[in-house]
């Protein structure tokens, strides 16, 4: 039977400060009795030979030190079972959506560990999101940990919701679920949420957990703990493919600051705390295929840059850990192009392991490097336009000119219920590059020109 105690010392912010009468455990829940008699839970953040450190996740308001605190001896768990699938969740895991506790078939700890390398399977299988940008040349493989990077108002939360309901595993019968986590959203957001997945029928496949902007910043560091747990439970005990999608991981990395704030820590980099690049590898490590398990874990990481700056702690950091990033352009959202996804600075290092013949077609590869190529020269001529005017190019110039321009209107605009297959992206890609001179398509082997260059299909089939 654990004791109660009333020897809270200090209460600062959400932490409280309880002279040490019992030896604890780093993590350990801890209960907290108001006077009143209502409770509020906590966790064991730091413990010495005379104070612990308690986070409270309900905030330290009605706190003082006539309130008594239990420590459990226990760590956060989840309880799990396959009912978590058409769940809306708060981001402390209770019912948000009217239905009853889960009845769980298992209580998971929800620190969870990065997946030993030697186990690791190399991704290779590609996932088709039905957005061009991402599958035609930032292709997302099963396994991978791909962060959007995004900004201030762009339609990151949008983009995010299409990957949730388009996202499926090509050829396959395999089991294919998403666990949707958001961190420090307003009430408005949550709704849109929450109607976005019960309009479109994603929630029958999905997890979700929605934890906002007025929950208490200490609940926010253990939501996306919360939702990676329970992929992972779904993934290797119930054999799913799950992608996981954690929105804002600013907002995770504030809440990270502020508490670091609150334990007085020496700042890092512009305040934030000196282990945040550990703390969010313990995140994005929790991502991968797993040797002898048949399902995986795949992360879809949104983080908004601070004033749009690729060079901030938060995505530098990141850029670091996952394996490439898709990058939101501010100014095509200003163009009214949706998704605004930038394909030059965005990059997957790990598409070419889950492209090509027997996974996506044996073009893929080369049409997406030439797309690059000529979006990349059509965009630089726009520079040399604004400085010489359009009738001092040359017709070559002027045709890579246009390409730039149909790339985005035809290629990256598309609509936000509007599902491409990788034939038709890829299909599309060769329409726009019909538009060169076949002689300046450079990036592709000439087999793959006369099999799909539009100019020989016709020629091709009708033999």
């Amino acid at each position: 039977m654990t004791k109660e105690y009333k020897t809270i010392r200090e209460i600062a912010g959400p932490l409280i400060f309880v002279e040490k009468t019992e030896p604890v455990g780093y993590n350990e829940l801890v209960h907290i009795t108001l006077p009143d008699g209502s409770s509020k839970r906590g966790q064991v953040l730091d413990t010495s030979e005379d104070i612990v450190v308690v986070q409270v996740f309900e905030g330290a308001g009605g706190l003082n030190r006539e309130s008594s605190v239990r420590f459990t001896g226990e760590t956060i768990k989840l309880p799990v079972s396959i009912d978590l699938l058409g769940r809306i969740l708060s981001g402390s895991g209770e019912p948000l959506d009217g239905g009853p506790r889960i009845v769980p078939e298992d209580r998971l700890e929800i620190t969870g560990a990065a997946i030993n390398p030697y186990a690791r399977l190399p991704p290779k299988e590609f996932i088709q999101t039905g957005i061009s940008t991402i599958d035609g040349m930032n292709t997302l493989v099963r396994g991978q940990k791909l962060p959007i990077f995004s900004g201030s108002g762009l339609p990151h939360n949008e983009i995010a919701l299409q990957i949730a309901r388009q996202s499926k595993v090509r050829g396959s019968d395999e089991q294919f679920a998403v666990v949707f986590a958001a961190m420090g959203i307003t009430n408005e957001e949550a709704q849109y949420f929450m109607r976005d997945f019960e309009r479109t029928g994603a929630l029958e496949r999905a997890v979700v957990f929605l934890n906002l902007a007025d929950d208490p910043a200490v609940e926010r560091l253990i939501t996306p703990r919360l939702a990676l747990t329970a992929a992972e439970y779904l993934a290797y005990e119930h054999d799913m493919h799950v992608l996981v999608i954690l929105t804002d991981i600013t907002n995770y990395c504030e809440a990270l600051r502020q508490m670091g704030a609150a334990r007085e820590e020496v700042p890092g980099r512009r305040g934030y705390p000196g282990y945040m690049y550990t703390d969010l590898a313990s995140l994005y490590e929790r991502a991968g295929v797993v040797k002898g398990r048949k399902g995986s874990v795949t992360q879809f990481s949104i983080l908004s840059m601070p004033g749009d700056d690729i060079t901030h702690p938060i995505p530098d950091l990141s850029g670091y850990i996952t394996e490439g990033q898709i990058v939101i352009s501010r100014e095509l959202h200003r163009k009214g192009i949706y998704p605004p996804v930038n394909v030059l600075p965005s990059l997957s290092r790990l598409m070419n392991s889950g492209i090509g013949a027997t996974r996506t077609r044996e073009d893929h590869k080369s049409v997406s490097d030439q797309l690059y190529a000529a979006y990349a020269e059509g965009k630089d001529l726009r520079g040399l336009v604004a400085i010489v005017g359009k009738d001092a190019l040359s017709d070559r110039d002027k045709k890579f000119l246009e390409f730039a321009d149909m790339f985005e209107d035809r290629f990256v605009r598309q609509g936000g219920d509007e599902n491409r297959d990788i034939e038709t992206t890829l299909d599309l890609g060769w329409e726009l590059l019909s538009s060169l001179p076949e002689a300046q398509l450079t990036r592709i082997d000439n087999k793959y020109i006369q099999k799909y260059h539009p100019a020989h299909k016709g020629k091709q089939e009708g033999k």
